[in-house]
């Protein structure tokens, strides 16, 4: 009789999948600013458009409106203007943020980031970043149109150095709404005109005309709105005498800019990253 012997194999346990990495929050934020600024430099009528865009509706304002209009008292209009209108400038370069989240919304390369195994929230803060590199190209070449018009600041230098610094801190700040829009516009046409609706806040401010000069009931919510307060800011530091042109010190001004900065990026940032998600 012959035996057979059965021999066993032990049964070895498969391999635990591993989770792909994920990249560090902030090396997946500088990577998706990178994207998208070589996204910007590919599309160079960006640039274009924000530099005549720029200096087209500073002209205006200067020549056309300069005339009837007059600043505060002892500062010329153009002294005045400059500051207001750089500050608005930052709303300029919102228009395009809103229209270019949308159509990366819509071509899908906002689905495409969120497979990639990175923080949700860098995707969005990339973007964010991006976009205020154009608020300070633009506020760089708006400021350099203001001098070639006459505009002549009175303070110093780093006082000058600091009010583009708070330019630069609203258009971040102001950049997370537009974002915003952006992402609950559907698409670029929808976002732009979504995004124009922030524009009469920039005429029901300080920006171009004293709020000394509106009728009683509108100059407490002209003087209490953002823009305002951070045109007051910017003024406030190129100015000889802020106290005596504005009523109150560059500090005062300051801290309520910073204030407004802080509550718009604290109320829109968590809900434009929610929407990223």
């Amino acid at each position: 009789m012959t035996t057979t012997t059965a021999t066993t194999t032990p049964v070895t346990a498969a391999p635990a999948t591993t989770a792909r990495p994920t990249a560090g929050s902030l090396t997946s934020t500088l990577v998706v600013a990178r994207r998208t600024l070589v996204h910007f430099m590919r599309t160079p009528q960006l640039l274009v458009v924000a530099t005549v865009q720029g200096a087209m509706f500073l002209l205006i304002f200067r020549y056309v409106f300069g005339g009837a209009i007059s600043g505060l008292p002892g500062v010329s209009y153009v002294d005045f203007l400059v500051p207001g209108y750089v500050v608005t400038g930052v709303l300029f370069a919102g228009t395009g943020a809103a229209s270019g989240v949308a159509e990366d919304l819509q071509h899908g390369v906002v689905d495409r980031l969120r497979s990639l195994p990175i923080p949700r929230a860098a995707v969005a803060a990339g973007r964010a970043l991006a976009e205020n590199a154009l608020v300070v190209w633009g506020a760089a070449i708006t400021t350099a149109i203001g001098f070639a018009v006459g505009f002549r600041p009175g303070g110093s230098i780093g006082g000058n150095l600091v009010a583009f610094g708070l330019v630069v801190a609203f258009g971040f700040a102001f950049t997370w709404l537009f974002m915003l829009i952006g992402l609950v516009a559907g698409s670029a046409q929808a976002a732009q005109g979504m995004s124009l609706m922030v524009f009469p806040l920039t005429f029901l401010s300080s920006a171009y005309v004293p709020v000394d000069t509106m009728p009683g009931w509108m100059q407490p919510i002209a003087r209490n709105q953002p823009i305002t307060t951070m045109v007051d800011a910017a003024r406030a530091w190129v100015l000889d005498d802020p106290v005596a042109a504005l009523g109150h010190s560059t500090t005062y001004f300051t801290v309520r800019a910073l204030l407004w900065c802080a509550v718009l990026v604290a109320v829109f940032a968590p809900v434009a990253i929610a929407r990223y998600r």
